[in-house]
């Protein structure tokens, strides 16, 4: 191995060893420490010896031995935000699981997928597989993430099954915040779940 790979291959595990506990990295995690191919030979070569473990294609993590279960995989939450820098996107429950969330749905999805704002995609992570399907950017840029949720949950349900108890149980279940914001996140919505958002805001519903 040559002296500058020799300095890649040591940087990049110090970083590795000094990030948080469960933290999930990219190659692009270290594009300042070398280039893309000698980052890459680098990741491989520290799996191989077993210094860290491969969480799926591209993403790397320091496992953790359970004394029983053996070696564990990342965190959900700290693979999906892996995900997500390493596509440069957003990633978002289904609408199944929103509204599941929101107690609209005693559905409970149990295939692992997400939907994403980037292209719709499967990642390989041990003997099973997490997909990716996309979603409109439209419909999860409001600058409230609880809105984006029910937006999700009601496209999920559709308009014919959204009711006045549907409405009702928004109104429950969402915070005085999360349900004062709906009416500015209308415009990421469609019309009809615009008007959800009004209904569900008013201070005058059910008067």
């Amino acid at each position: 191995m040559s002296k500058h790979a020799d300095s890649v291959d040591s940087a990049v595990l110090a970083r590795v060893r000094s990030g948080t506990e469960g933290h999930v990295w990219t190659p692009s995690d270290f594009l300042d420490l070398g280039s893309r191919a000698a980052v890459d030979k680098a990741l491989s070569r520290h799996c191989q010896a077993g210094h860290i473990g491969r969480a799926g294609r591209g993403l790397y993590h320091v496992p953790k031995n359970h004394p029983i279960l053996g070696q564990l995989g990342p965190d959900p939450r700290d693979l999906h935000d892996a995900i997500a820098r390493m596509d440069n996107s957003q990633l978002f429950p289904t609408g199944a699981h929103a509204a599941n969330a929101l107690g609209l749905s005693d559905q409970i999805p149990m295939r692992p997928f997400l939907l994403t704002t980037g292209r719709s995609r499967r990642i390989r992570q041990g003997k099973g597989e997490i997909l990716l399907r996309h979603v409109s950017p439209r419909f999860v840029s409001t600058k409230n993430p609880k809105s984006a949720q029910v937006i999700l949950a009601l496209r999920w349900l559709g308009r014919r099954f959204v009711d006045d108890d549907t409405v009702a149980k928004l109104r429950r279940n969402l915070s005085p915040k999360d349900r004062a914001a709906l009416p500015t996140d209308a415009a990421s919505a469609p019309a009809w779940i615009g008007a959800i958002f009004r209904r569900v805001a008013s201070d005058d519903y059910g008067r």
